[in-house]
């Protein structure tokens, strides 16, 4: 075993995906990748469908021109994803072992999520979310909680000044007005 692996990568898969052996990629988030290579080329179809419905106009650029570019992008992007990581799953492990406690972790999560839709009408958008986003942050691992909780409340106030004031989006504006 080489110097810059651990013991705990080959028991998790971590090091295929930081640039290590071949072979250690966990053969779950392989299936996963094409799965999601595949509903992007779906979803590229439904846009390219709806966007040849779409009223032509005598413009240059008419109201069908970003949403053909998006799906047309979309599609590649999702066909390439399919395509190499279908390729990489024939010499994946089968089986190889997840890190202890995602699970829990999905399971904090989603009822985070509960509890912000729950108190997003009472404490508004900025501190419901700012508070999502920091556990959220969190719970993915991030390395300080102090920054954690300045990103969160950055991102609500950004979020809540681009929809509120910017395009005139309404959020929901809790006791202290924001």
């Amino acid at each position: 075993m080489s110097d810059d692996r651990t013991e705990a990568d080959d028991r998790t898969g971590t090091a295929a995906a930081d640039g290590g052996p071949a072979g250690l990629e966990d053969r779950r988030e392989l299936i996963a990748s094409a799965a999601l290579g595949g509903v992007m080329v779906v979803a590229a179809v439904l846009i390219l469908v709806d966007a040849a419905r779409l009223p032509t106009t005598s413009d240059a650029l008419g109201p069908a021109a970003v949403p053909i570019l998006v799906g047309a992008l979309l599609g590649v992007v999702g066909a390439v994803l399919a395509i190499r990581t279908g390729l990489r799953l024939a010499g994946a492990p089968q089986g190889a072992l997840r890190p202890a406690g995602g699970a829990v972790r999905v399971g904090v999560m989603v009822l985070v999520l509960v509890v912000f839709a729950v108190l997003l009408p009472v404490l508004g958008f900025v501190l419901s979310s700012a508070a999502l986003f920091a556990i959220t942050a969190l719970l993915l691992g991030a390395p300080s909680v102090g920054r954690a909780i300045a990103y969160g409340w950055g991102l609500a106030a950004i979020v809540f000044l681009v929809f509120d004031r910017l395009i005139g989006l309404t959020l929901p504006a809790g006791p202290w007005g924001f």
